[in-house]
């Protein structure tokens, strides 16, 4: 084998051990840990700015009647708290709704009122939030929600 060949190899070897000590690394990272103290309280400070407005300061959502369409074609916001559905969804669906917004992710010509805040908040931000969220479910939901988002992983 010639020497190109050999750098070649090693050069390959090296990028693949760097990437998968990235996904190794940036999957720990990701963690969304709602008993993490530091985490939940960086979540709820940017909940409290950016989130409840619409999804209320309390977690209850916009109106009691959140599964019936509004006027324009959006639901209203939801309620974060065990009333509602975000429980029922995994991390990284949830992860995703709140990056990229309602719209990104439903069918075609879906309408959503929840807009993108991938580029408003970092992830970390964002994952921040939704530990904040999950940290105010009654543990036997938290515990089903995070089997879901485990299973799916």
């Amino acid at each position: 084998m010639s020497n190109k060949g050999v750098i070649y190899i090693a050069i390959s070897l090296i990028a693949i051990a760097a990437a998968y000590a990235f996904i190794q690394l940036s999957g720990s990272y990701a963690k969304i840990d709602p008993q993490d103290e530091k985490m939940v309280a960086r979540g709820q400070q940017i909940y409290g700015l950016y989130c409840a407005e619409c999804h209320g300061i309390k977690l209850e959502g916009e109106t009691p009647d959140w599964r019936t369409t509004k006027a324009d074609g959006t639901l209203p916001a939801p309620p974060h708290d065990e009333t509602g559905h975000t429980w029922h969804h995994d991390d990284q669906l949830l992860f995703d709704y709140t990056k990229r917004g309602g719209a990104a992710l439903g069918p075609e010509g879906f309408k959503s009122g929840m807009p993108p805040f991938g580029k408003i908040l970092s992830d970390m931000e964002i994952r921040s939030v939704l530990a904040f969220i999950k940290s105010r479910w009654p543990r036997e939901i938290q515990d089903r929600q995070q089997r879901l988002s485990d299973a799916l992983k």
